[in-house]
């Protein structure tokens, strides 16, 4: 049975990460609708990526991989904790600052980096006007990941989960905003010899993004000084809790560089097609609902439980912690894996297919979206094995793990593009992404107790596969039956909404008959 503080967590984290899921699907709704798959889309979705990939090396990554067990354990011993985080803020703020000035000059070949296939037409000086306004994004959600980050070792995760939300609030009403002509005049179009219909709509995103880092980080920063620690900027200094947080971070900015390598070359092999980025970025929004949903949540709330339990010495504890954590993670995530790829297409169809998006547009997303389906498991296992090393102080180690699956990513990204297209860029992504489970798994063998599977998790597991494929078959017959309906302007949603239902409700059906799923359990963990 889950433990109920660990379940909590999971579904406090998890149910403001769906809210921020769902209406980024809204937000992306609209902004297939108005921009499609075009110039403006692409070259604001490479703006937005810019300051998004970097603060994983700042502060989702990196630095809050180092920094959660060690201020979890000043907080546990009552040590000094919010000296260290202050001096943490300051520091990160300081570095944040001069790294976005320095963007700023090299935003041209920031942007070369990330999509060459831009050079020479008009997505470059889009990309380029864009990314100088949404880089500056970067200072504020990094500080505000560290707020997050003192939260979530306090055992407060909701202000921390809840800001996403507001990203995609600020944004669904610049976008609404914009189209109708109320703010059109309060931005400006980046220059660009060959003026793009709709790059306006770009440039009011960007200065949305802007905003939205700024209200995320007011909303966290409120949230940790009523917690207890009102964080305010000091003079910079480097003390020795500093120097041990560099020491610990620096090999896990260089693993969050890799998996943001492998985001690059994804991104570089799409740049070669037209229309690519897009249909990768939206079959990525779409298998990244139940990766945040389930992979952020047990990440968030895994790594502080485990940095307590084996601080306190207490491995029994932290082995069943590591095991529920990794079951609730199967429970939902294959399920929702075998639905990615079995009814792809009615999913992107029903979503996006309107306005500018075409059936072209579904079909290439669709491919996209299976093809990370299948990797959607091995996504969310990194997030349960992942503090296993991180709550240890071990960076080193995953980050070698990452450089073999960039490899990996690289070697099939660039290799299969010239046979099979952008779908390359899929393949790439989802085959490192299982490379890396096998790896950490493999590489847990000298923890000691706390890293082993028990043997409820195997039993559970097994069951949990069997329930999933079942659903799949169901699906499948249930997509032929309503296919007409799938493709009608009436009936889609509704369509959609039953093969939702329908699959979910024999998942557990199916799952409680056969012992992977105990709704007596799910019942009484919500009660509580």
């Amino acid at each position: 049975m889950i433990p109920f503080r660990l379940l909590r967590g999971f579904l406090t984290v998890g149910v403001w990460t769906l809210a921020s899921r769902l209406l980024g699907f809204i937000r992306d709704i609209l902004i297939a609708a108005f921009l499609g798959s075009g110039p403006v889309a692409e070259a604001f979705l490479i703006a937005f990526a810019l300051p998004n990939m970097f603060r994983r090396f700042f502060a989702e990554g990196a630095f809050n991989m180092a920094f959660v067990p060690m201020f979890s354990k000043k907080v546990e011993t009552g040590n000094g904790a919010e000296t260290f985080a202050r001096d943490a803020f300051s520091g990160l703020a300081t570095v944040l600052i001069l790294f976005t000035l320095a963007a700023q000059v090299f935003m041209p070949w920031l942007v070369l980096a990330m999509a060459s296939g831009f050079a020479g037409d008009e997505r470059f000086a889009l990309a380029v006007g864009y990314g100088r306004v949404a880089f500056v994004y970067i200072l504020f959600i990094s500080l505000a990941a560290l707020l997050s980050g003192v939260l979530n070792a306090l055992g407060q995760f909701a202000a921390a989960a809840a800001a996403p939300v507001l990203l995609n609030v600020i944004l669904i009403s610049a976008l609404l905003l914009a189209d109708s002509g109320l703010v059109a005049g309060l931005v400006s179009v980046p220059d660009t010899e060959n003026p793009v219909a709709n790059a306006h709509l770009g440039s009011v995103l960007v200065w949305a993004v802007v905003l939205a880092g700024i209200a995320q980080m007011a909303l966290v920063w409120v949230a940790a000084s009523r917690a207890g620690f009102r964080l305010r900027p000091v003079r910079p200094r480097l003390t020795p809790e500093l120097r041990r947080l560099v020491v610990i971070a620096v090999p896990a900015a260089l693993a969050g560089g890799v998996m943001q390598v492998n985001l690059l070359v994804g991104r570089q092999v799409a740049s070669f097609f037209d229309g690519a980025i897009a249909w990768l970025n939206y079959a990525d929004r779409l298998y990244q609902l139940p990766l945040g949903v389930v992979g952020i949540a047990i990440g968030v709330v895994l790594l502080p439980e485990l940095s307590r339990r084996l601080g306190a010495g207490d491995a029994a504890a932290g082995r069943h912690s590591f095991n529920r954590a990794a079951e609730f993670a199967l429970l939902m995530t294959l399920p929702a894996a075998v639905a990615l790829m079995v009814i792809a297409e009615p999913l992107v169809s029903v979503l996006f297919q309107r306005g500018r998006f075409t059936a072209e547009d579904t079909q290439a997303t669709a491919l996209a979206l299976a093809i990370y389906g299948l990797g959607l498991p091995a996504f969310v296992m990194q997030k349960v094995l992942q503090p296993l090393y991180f709550a240890r102080e071990d960076t080193r180690t995953p980050f070698r793990f990452a450089v073999y699956s960039m490899f990996i990513n690289a070697g099939l990204a660039i290799g299969l593009a010239p046979v099979i297209g952008f779908l390359a860029a899929a393949i790439g992504t989802t085959a490192a992404g299982w490379a890396m489970v096998v790896l950490l798994y493999r590489g847990r063998g000298g923890m000691g107790h706390a890293a082993e599977f028990d043997s409820a998790f195997a039993i559970r597991a097994r069951r949990i596969l069997i329930a999933s494929l079942a659903m799949g078959v169901f699906l499948l017959a249930l997509e032929w039956l309503l296919q007409d309906a799938l493709h009608m302007a009436r009936w889609r949603y509704l369509a959609l909404a039953g093969l939702v239902v329908g699959g979910a409700a024999s998942y557990f059906g199916i799952g409680q008959a056969i012992g992977a799923v105990s709704l007596r359990e799910i019942r009484g963990l919500l009660r509580r």
